[in-house]
């Protein structure tokens, strides 16, 4: 029976020596091939990660939207809110009010989330009774970073219609898709 080279070594006194493992050559090819498909997979999890925050930045503005709705239907004198501090709120700071509505949370009303940066602006009032009463408003979300945490910005207004620029301002003219 012929002895197998690669499995068995012998030793200087003789006896038959049985090798385990891979070789370094043969680890190294791994490492290799490993390393090769990480970097095929890392702009994937990067354009992942800006679908994602898109996704997230859109769901954003409709529960803005769906705030707005609902701080003016419980703050009639008041309109709708212009700023998301208003929309916003720490439960444990005591009731609800019409600074501090306490409808969105804490992370979106801070303007910050989801790599986007979120504003409400233009608002527009009229004053009843010399009390101010804001009847539109202007809700925008644009990436931190264009390219990086995202490639859109996204726009609505108190009508709920979602519009989009593509270059991530807010010159939001193309609709939703």
């Amino acid at each position: 029976m012929p002895m197998n080279l690669r499995s068995r070594r012998s030793t200087s006194a003789g006896s038959a020596i049985t090798a385990n493992g891979f070789t370094l050559m043969e680890l190294l090819i791994v490492i290799a091939i490993i390393l090769i498909l990480m970097l095929m997979a890392i702009p994937t999890i990067g354009s992942l990660k800006k679908k994602a925050n898109e996704t997230s930045a859109i769901n954003s503005v409709q529960v803005i939207n769906k705030a707005e709705i609902q701080f003016e239907s419980s703050y009639p004198t008041n309109g709708y809110a212009c700023s998301l501090q208003a929309l916003g709120g720490d439960p444990a700071a005591g009731a609800p009010s019409a600074t501090s509505a306490q409808i969105i949370q804490q992370d979106l009303a801070s303007g910050y989330k989801s790599g986007y940066i979120f504003k409400i602006a233009n608002c527009t009032k009229v004053t009843v009774n010399g009390q101010d009463r804001f009847t539109g408003y202007t809700v925008t979300a644009v990436p931190e970073t264009v390219g990086k945490t995202g490639d859109r910005g996204y726009c609505s207004d108190q009508f709920g219609t979602i519009k989009q620029d593509p270059a991530g301002g807010t010159n939001c003219t193309q609709p939703l898709q």
